[in-house]
């Protein structure tokens, strides 16, 4: 089913990238955009991942240098019964996460710096088990594709708005305008309806395999109070990117909620406090070796280390 909705999500980009070159071009246009969007699609599918992690100038964690975190990776993918991802890092002080890769054998998952050293052990797996579940349900090829191909349209009608475009082209600079304008939204409202409805059943997996519901609750509001007030300047640039992040990377209010790329970050949390409330989770193959304590504390976790806030391997 994943692999037809992401097959539907590349037909229509590339429909959205041929409308942009006609406007643009005429019908000449169209059959170059055509020809760029066949490639494009061809090289994101392969390269995607690799690209989204040098936007964010994400370098691979050595498992040596942070046995602790490593360790926790590996245990929560056992537990979502999927390969352990690889591990990259991002130095940046706003606590944040993404997934990326074509499938689960070919993933990884990236941390900012400010995660590591903001939150708890325990928030910290909720975090990481929210990527993982996204990861495990192949959200990540379509999103990462999406984020994609939408920043080069975006970038394109970019380039052909300060050029110029062809004035040769049927509507003329009128095109150029009309293209400008409405391209951008397009993809957006695409990548708005994909990151949606797919964080609200993360979140609803991510706690089954952490085991914990309120962990991530709880790890969710301090992201949550923490992205719109520290500049993420890597997102900033690459805004075509923050549908893949957990919350919304980008600081200010581009858009108002019926534009938001994520859904409501408390009706995210009230979710999570239910299903702890219902009791209506449960992890995989591992049982937990003790009772899940709170986020705020109240017990031994198997991620807690004497009930001290971990440090990342950058502080």
């Amino acid at each position: 089913m994943n692999m037809m909705k992401t097959a539907m999500l590349l037909a229509t980009l590339t429909a959205l990238f041929m409308g942009v070159g006609y406007l643009l071009g005429g019908s000449g246009g169209a059959f170059v955009a055509f020809l760029i969007a066949a490639g494009m699609n061809l090289f994101s599918y392969w390269n995607a991942d690799k690209l989204v992690l040098r936007m964010h100038r994400a370098q691979p964690v050595d498992p040596r240098a942070d046995p602790e975190l490593a360790g926790m990776i590996e245990q929560l993918a056992r537990r979502a019964e999927i390969p352990v991802p690889a591990l990259y890092l991002i130095d940046n002080p706003q606590p944040n996460a993404f997934a990326t890769g074509r499938n689960p054998e070919n993933a990884a998952v990236a941390v900012t710096s400010g995660l590591l050293q903001q939150l708890s052990n325990e928030e910290i797996a909720g975090v990481i088990a929210h990527e993982l579940a996204h990861i495990k349900n192949r959200d990540t090829l379509t999103m990462t594709i999406a984020a994609t191909i939408a920043g080069a349209i975006s970038m394109l009608t970019n380039f052909a708005f300060f050029f110029g475009g062809n004035r040769n082209n049927p509507l003329g600079i009128v095109g150029v305008i009309l293209a400008a304008i409405t391209a951008p939204i397009a993809p957006m409202l695409i990548q708005m309806a994909i990151s949606r409805t797919r964080e609200y059943s993360a979140d609803r997996d991510g706690a089954a395999i952490a085991g914990n519901p309120l962990w991530l609750a709880s790890a969710l509001g301090k992201l949550q109070r923490t992205a719109g007030r520290v500049a993420m300047m890597s997102a900033e640039r690459n805004p075509a990117t923050a549908p893949l992040f957990i919350v919304n990377p980008l600081t200010g209010e581009r858009m108002d909620n019926l534009f938001s790329t994520h859904p409501s970050t408390e009706n995210r949390i009230a979710a999570l406090a239910e299903m702890a409330q219902a009791g209506s989770f449960r992890g995989n193959d591992e049982a937990m070796t003790t009772a899940p304590a709170p986020a705020s504390g109240g017990g031994a976790t198997p991620w807690s280390r004497a009930g001290r806030t971990r440090r990342g391997p950058w502080g």
